[in-house]
């Protein structure tokens, strides 16, 4: 073991590695529950089967990242992808379930070539400064609007499109029936606040934990909540494996590659176009989120080379490659390295003794499937909002008083929750920065690969709307 990871020589303990796996599942366990939550809204999966799924693509990166780049990491489903996938390529672009999860294969696939090949850091150069910071913002701004509509909070309005729901349980316009998840909800939010603060370890899972049994114990007060509640509940945990097998597993390969449905609207050129921006756009997605989580949680635990680089970097990309492409074969979106591993990393982890760990912990968590059953939309909808949070802390980084980056940057990131859609966001960012820079002379500071990208986004602009 000593050999493999390195321990003493990271100045690190079997005891703190342990220890700091753990507290990075903990922090980072919610993910099982939001998407499988969020999956759920589509009508060809079930919360059981993208909940085994997600676990299953949680241990596969996470022992891959921990044996192949040796660093006390972990991955999942994405947040922000998976919203991206649900509410944008099969709501919004009308491709099926197993549709998107062959653009996610080939996300995995481009990955590992472009990661094999060294074409990965030419493309991330590409992207403008600005627009890179801007993207998990508002990521994280999409994110938090999906958790205010999930819990009923902001709701659909006529005239303004949306609006704050009634609570006002006085004059009738609401039921406490309605108010009472929204007031879960906002409890939840203030609760993980509070525990972050108090550096308490799995806050969001804790929150999401208390707000659950806080919203069955209000249950309590409403007739007939639980009417029918015993004929749902299932203590098996192995009914999500048969969901999963179902609902999930191989259906990229068995139903992905018939887009018959999609084209009885369209044309075959829009769809290869589709094809092309939507893989592309879960790439770079994918691609700059890992880098930089890596980038970020290995500075904070002073693991970073001697040239400020993150160790075994190509390595960790491979993990985060190979990972998707296993995720879309078991039914979910792209994987990518979870920012909460950081939390971790601040219990002592340096070695990927503690993505190991991380790892068996969600291969235990598969069989608890029924528990996370039972958690409430309201719940899992606080965690969305308070990612959104955590997501928007980057625009500190963007040099707002050039309007030159300010304008790519801010509409990078409002278009993205606006128009319900994250590849929108960076392709109204990449359109603004190369229109800026052409209007005002500088035309030669434009990449070609940001040309490369702004064009095949234009293209389906024009031949998908």
């Amino acid at each position: 073991m000593e050999k493999f990871f390195k321990i003493k020589e990271r100045g690190s303990t079997v005891k703190t590695e342990v220890f700091a796996g753990i507290t990075t599942f903990m922090a980072m366990a919610y993910i099982l529950m939001v998407n499988a939550g969020m999956f759920s809204d589509l009508p060809e999966v079930s919360y059981n089967a993208v909940y085994i799924a997600t676990a299953i693509s949680a241990v596969v990166g996470t022992l891959l990242i921990g044996l192949l780049a040796n660093l006390p990491l972990a991955q999942a489903s994405g947040m922000g992808l998976n919203a991206f996938f649900v509410y944008t390529v099969c709501f919004g672009f009308g491709l099926t379930y197993a549709n998107a999860l062959t653009l996610v294969m080939l996300d995995g696939i481009v990955f590992i070539i472009l990661t094999a090949t060294g074409l990965r850091k030419k493309i991330f150069d590409s992207i403008p400064k600005c627009v890179k910071a801007a993207i998990p913002a508002g990521i994280g701004l999409f994110i938090a609007f999906l958790g205010f509509q999930n819990s009923g909070i902001v709701t659909n309005d006529d005239s303004t499109l949306v609006t704050l729901a009634s609570f006002n349980v006085f004059k009738g316009n609401a039921e406490w029936r309605s108010i009472m998840p929204m007031l879960v909800t906002l409890l939840v939010i203030i609760t993980i606040a509070v525990l972050s603060i108090r550096k308490i370890k799995g806050a969001v899972l804790w929150g999401i934990l208390g707000g659950s049994v806080l919203y069955y114990l209000l249950g309590l007060t409403i007739p007939d909540f639980y009417n029918g509640f015993a004929d749902k509940l299932t203590l098996n945990p192995f009914t999500a494996f048969v969901d999963f097998g179902k609902e999930s597993f191989f259906k990229v390969f068995t139903q992905g590659f018939d887009y018959s449905a999609y084209l009885e609207h369209n044309s075959v050129g829009s769809l290869i176009i589709l094809i092309a921006t939507t893989a592309l756009a879960f790439c770079l997605v994918d691609m700059f989120d890992t880098m930089g989580t890596l980038y970020g949680a290995c500075s904070q635990g002073n693991l970073l080379t001697k040239d400020g680089e993150v160790p075994n970097m190509n390595k960790a990309m491979l993990a985060d490659a190979l990972a998707t492409t296993v995720g879309s074969v078991c039914g979910t979106s792209t994987v990518t390295t979870f920012v909460e591993a950081s939390a971790g990393i601040a219990e002592g982890g340096r070695t990927g003794l503690a993505a190991m760990v991380s790892a068996a912990m969600f291969f235990i968590a598969m069989f608890l499937s029924p528990i996370a059953a039972l958690i409430p939309g309201c719940a899992t909808a606080a965690a969305l909002i308070y990612v959104g949070i955590l997501m928007i802390k980057c625009v500190k980084d963007i040099e707002w008083e050039d309007i030159s980056v300010a304008a790519p940057a801010f509409v990078t990131i409002v278009m993205m929750p606006f128009t319900y859609n994250i590849s929108y966001g960076i392709a109204f960012g990449l359109l603004t920065y190369v229109c800026i820079k052409l209007f005002i002379g500088k035309f030669k500071e434009i990449n070609l690969g940001t040309l490369i990208i702004t064009v095949l986004f234009i293209l389906m602009f024009m031949l998908t709307h």
